[in-house]
């Protein structure tokens, strides 16, 4: 009993961050996680210097408050490399390696490290191409949450400015799902989305 108490108390010391939040517990908790992204790389694959430049560019924080959103981001990573780890397929649209957040130098770290983390056996990195046009998805980013109990059902997280909705019922889920299914469906396969974030990564550097 006290190995799951250990793994979801460690963001007590982060209350200040997440408040009244839920998302670290249900992710701690969580064995598979589908997210669609659109807008930036997802969370759980962002580096530090990322985060922050994200954080940077919304409304004014001061630096101790950023760091601290940093640092409880950052810990969010763990659940992708400790001890059976989450399996975690993330769809990301290719208009997010385009933007170049926090500078060239800062984007060519996270592709590096979004590559890195593609290679693991629990990630699935699948990119979206722009050329795909209309798709399912065209809507706020979100994340699906699975959990290993059958009498725990799957949860919906779609995150707002201020926190993050949570929807629980059934044919909320379904629909969640099969957007995910069609987007992933719409989306190149993991090979050749490690080569459309290679060439991202060497535009940079030109």
């Amino acid at each position: 009993m006290a190995l799951p108490v250990k793994e979801r108390g460690w963001w007590a010391k982060y209350r200040d961050v997440f408040r009244n939040e839920a998302l670290p517990d249900f992710e701690a908790e969580a064995t598979d996680i589908r997210t669609c992204e659109s807008q930036v790389i997802p969370g759980l694959l962002q580096t530090p210097e990322y985060a922050e430049a994200i954080f940077l560019g919304g409304r004014y924080e001061g630096a101790e408050a950023i760091q601290r959103r940093v640092e409880a981001r950052m810990a969010r990573r763990e659940i992708l490399t400790k001890f059976n780890p989450v399996h975690l397929r993330a769809v990301i649209d290719e208009s997010v390696l385009q933007r170049a957040i926090g500078g060239k130098e800062v984007m060519a770290g996270q592709l590096k490290h979004l590559l890195y983390m593609a290679k693991m056996p629990n990630v699935d990195v699948q990119i979206l191409p722009l050329e795909v046009g209309a798709h399912a998805a065209l809507t706020a980013p979100f994340m699906i949450l699975d959990f290993p109990n059958p009498l725990d059902p799957s949860i919906v997280c779609v995150e707002t400015l201020t926190d993050a909705l949570y929807l629980e019922l059934p044919e909320d889920v379904q629909r969640y799902s099969v957007t995910f299914g069609d987007v992933q469906g719409s989306a190149v396969s993991t090979a050749r989305s490690a080569a459309i974030v290679s060439d991202a990564l060497e535009s940079l550097r030109e």
